[in-house]
This record gives structure tokens, C-alpha cells and sequence, in this order.
């Protein structure tokens, strides 16, 4: 990003230029721990820790400068005054509200089309899989890092745009009310993605037909110029009206993105891909219903940026592996496979995950980790024993560790015999999981976020290579 003072004066009028070392291209970081040579370290006061506080470390990693807020000045005096003499330093009323108004500026330079992928379930996976069609397209585009969604993390991913993308791609999360419009006001996307409407963050959004609300609002700005891309599947975005254009993907026959007579196999899935009115006859490698699904969003948000549909094509028949989202990995033993699916949970995407599970062909060991789905509120013991009946259904499981307080809903759901044990912690699962570990298992881990089931899953296994 092309960094000068006119710029920032016009962005931030009220800003103090204390050093005016400006460097060539600014980038920007908020993490002293993960800073890169050259970035602007913007110091920012969270519920947690001040980013002031590690003015020295972010110096000591490379930062070419500073944002900090005014009334936090005095801490430059006891860094090096040599040293930040060849930065730029930078003084604020509000460096969180500085860092929004750069971003906004940096989005109303950008001419490009910036596509926004919000929804319940499949964000990362939909924003990956298009990112992955544009670059066989021969496109360079940009995509938002991780799991950075929130307004902050939208804001720093504006501010990574360079002019020669051809296109943005950034991941849009919510987990209060209120929050998307302000997202939609700073992203200002040309064209946003809903994956799909399910229930999770329920505590700070209400009813499932609140979500709805709350995820419809990434079209708060929209004009007929820009389209939404929805899942003309479910009711609650298709049964509405829009003031401006909408594609819908799905199954029904309304879509004009369809997967048409899939059939299911032991490891893959085979079906008619429709795009508007051309067909084409596609084979996945993997059984998951939400891959699918994802697999359509991003085919449509690539039509309409132009690629072909031959690359297209190409593209959902070789999609690229999300770390975390149904991951197969490998066992520390070498043998087993550990499918590390816990980067976060809700109950729609806990029954996809099993019952692709259940689906997998092997003879060998299968056992299943599950920890709570967070977030939802007073429903929780409900969905938690849906999740039991959910088990109930299937056979081939060899054993079930359940892991936290929630699932214990979920062991009452559960049939007499059925072999379960249930823990605390991921730490506690390790050595449980363990003794029913051979050579040849196949484990399926699966739990929200702040389980920390992830930790269990690189803990005990690997990519595959």
C-alpha cells in the first residue's frame, strides 16, 4: 500500500507525526508475536492486553514504524530515540479507529471486484476454494488469512490489497448483532457469498431466523450493480425479496448453480454439475455433503468473475484440503488416519461430519472424538442430545470419547452398551484415546474451537504428503 503523508493526513486529520520515516510500501500488524520485517506495528488496547505494552518487542522484530494513541506518547521515551528516528511514528486519538479509516480509505482506492463469503458453516473453505479457481485461472487474487473475519481482521486484509490483484476474497464473521452492517460498511463488497444458514453463535444472535437477518446485512449497501450469491436451498435466503441481483446455488432446480443426481460411493461422489445451462458430469474425491455445497458457492462467485467454465470444472474435481475441515492426516504411528475436522462445530455440521464418517469404507478401528458445540445458548442441552441420536444411527463405531460439559447431553442419548467414555479436556482425551488406538484406526475429531480438539489432532497426527 502506497504510504505518504499527504495520504494519512487526509485519512487521519488529526494525526502527530512524530518520526517521518515513511517506508516505500506499508503494511500493517496488531500482534507483535507474529510482526514481519517492515510492518506498522498499530498498538491496540484489547480485553486482554495493550498492544502498547510491546512497543520494544514490535521494534526489536523489524516494525518500520508505529501507530499509537496520543495519550500513550510518553512510552516512546523509554525506547531507543536513535532507533526511532528511522521509523515512522505515528500518534492518534483512537489507533483501533485510525486503523478502520486506513482500511476504508485503502478500499475506496481499490477498483477491483472484492468478493465477501459469510454463512454459518464453510466460510474458509468456500473463500479457499475460490481462491484456488481463480489461480488456476492464471489470476493473482487475494485472500484473507485464516480465520481473520472479524471487522478487525476485514480491515487488515484490506490493507494487504495490492493494485495487481485481480480480485479480493475475504472471509466475513459475526458473532453479535449488528456487527455485519458495520463489516458491509468498511468492506463494501461487489459481490458477497451466503454458504448457508445454521445455528451457532445463538447467544449473541438470537434465533436461527435472527442469523438469517443478521447475514443478509453483507447486502446492506448493495445497488443493482453488485449480486449476492445465496443457498437457494433454504428458505430463510431464498424466500426473500432482494433489491438487487441474486444467483442461487444448491440442489433445487430453481438454482442456476445445481449438482444434479449425485450419487454417493464408498469414497466419492459422483453428479451433474449445472452451471446456468451448460452441464457437466463431475467425480469428487471425498463423500462430504458440505464440500459439495461449498464447491457450488464457489463455482458461482468464479462465473461471475469471468473464469471459464472448463477451469471451473477442473478446479471441483481436484479441491484444494482445508487444514482443520475434514482433514485427513496421519497418525504419529504411521498407519492409522486421524480425520482432524475440529476447528469448529455447530450441529449442522456435526451430522455432516458423521455421517461422512460413517460412510468411509475400512475394515479398521473406528472411534470418534467429540467435544461441545459452544454458542448456543439455552438450546444447547437440546442440540447436544440430537447429537446422541445422531450416534445412535450409527454402527461402525468402535468407541466414542466425548470431551467437556455439553456432551454429557449427549451421553444420556446414547443406547445401554454403547462403548463411551467421557473427559474434561483435550489433555484428558489423549491418554484415553490412546488405549484404543491400533495401528490401522481410523478417528474422527470434531468439536468447536474453544474445545481446543485441534490441539489433540496436531498433537497425535500429521499431514498427509
Amino acid at each position: 500500500m502506497y504510504f505518504n503523508e499527504h495520504f494519512l493526513r487526509g485519512v487521519l486529520p488529526e494525526v502527530t507525526v512524530i518520526s517521518q520515516a515513511f517506508p516505500e510500501d506499508a503494511r500493517f500488524s496488531v500482534d507483535s508475536r507474529s510482526l514481519q520485517p517492515g510492518d506498522i506495528f498499530v498498538a491496540l488496547k484489547g480485553e486482554r492486553a495493550d498492544g502498547h505494552d510491546y512497543l520494544e518487542d514490535a521494534i526489536k522484530s523489524g516494525a518500520a514504524g508505529l501507530i499509537i494513541n496520543v495519550t500513550k506518547r510518553d512510552l516512546l521515551k523509554t525506547l531507543d530515540a536513535r532507533e526511532l528516528k528511522k521509523k515512522l511514528i505515528i500518534a492518534v486519538p483512537d489507533s483501533l479507529d485510525a486503523l478502520y479509516k486506513l482500511a476504508a480509505a485503502r478500499r475506496a482506492q481499490y477498483i477491483n471486484p472484492i468478493v465477501a463469503v459469510t454463512g454459518s458453516i464453510g466460510k474458509t473453505s468456500t473463500k479457499e476454494l475460490l481462491a484456488n479457481i481463480m489461480k488456476l485461472d492464471g489470476k493473482e487474487c487475494l485472500a484473507s488469512l485464516a480465520n481473520q473475519n472479524t471487522k478487525l481482521g476485514v480491515a487488515l486484509n484490506l490493507l494487504r490489497i495490492e493494485d495487481n490483484h485481480a480480485c479480493a476474497i475475504l472471509e466475513v464473521g459475526i458473532n453479535a448483532r449488528g456487527e455485519m452492517a458495520e463489516i458491509a460498511d468498511l468492506l463494501r463488497p461487489n459481490f458477497a457469498i451466503i454458504t448457508g444458514i445454521g445455528h451457532c453463535h445463538l447467544e449473541g444472535l438470537g434465533s436461527i431466523g435472527d442469523i438469517a437477518i443478521e447475514k443478509r446485512a453483507i447486502f446492506k449497501y448493495f445497488s443493482g450493480d453488485n449480486i449476492g450469491i445465496i443457498n437457494g436451498d433454504q428458505p430463510l435466503l431464498a424466500n426473500v425479496g432482494y433489491s438487487h441481483p441474486i444467483v442461487k446455488f444448491g440442489f433445487k432446480t430453481t438454482n442456476q448453480i445445481q449438482a444434479r443426481k449425485v450419487r454417493v460411493h464408498s469414497d466419492q461422489m459422483s453428479l451433474v454439475l449445472k452451471i446456468y445451462r451448460e452441464k457437466f458430469m463431475l467425480s469428487m474425491p471425498q463423500t462430504h455433503n458440505g464440500l459439495l455445497f461449498n464447491t457450488l458457492a464457489s463455482s458461482a462467485a468464479a462465473y461471475l468473475l469471468g473464469v471459464p467454465t472448463a477451469t471451473i470444472v477442473e478446479a471441483a474435481k481436484n479441491p484444494v484440503m482445508i487444514p482443520g475441515r475434514f482433514e485427513r492426516r496421519l497418525l504419529n504411528n504411521k498407519k492409522g488416519i486421524l480425520i482432524h475436522d475440529a476447528y469448529n462445530a455447530n450441529p449442522e455440521s456435526m451430522k455432516a461430519a458423521l455421517m461422512t464418517f460413517g460412510r468411509l469404507p475400512t475394515k479398521a478401528r473406528k472411534i470418534v472424538v467429540l467435544g461441545d458445540m459452544l454458542e448456543l445458548g439455552i438450546n444447547s442441552p437440546f442440540w447436544h442430545r440430537q447429537l446422541g441420536r445422531v450416534l445412535r444411527k450409527m454402527s461402525s463405531n468402535h468407541h466414542i470419547i466425548l470431551v467437556g460439559t455439553q456432551v454429557q447431553w449427549t451421553k444420556k442419548a446414547l443406547p445401554v452398551g454403547a462403548s463411551v467414555e467421557t473427559v474434561a479436556s483435550w489433555q484428558e482425551a489423549i491418554p484415553v484415546l490412546e488405549n484404543y488406538v491400533t495401528e490401522e484406526s481410523v478417528i474422527l475429531v470434531k468439536g468447536s474451537h474453544g474445545t481446543g480438539l485441534y490441539q489433540l489432532a496436531e498433537t497425535l497426527s500429521k499431514p498427509l504428503r
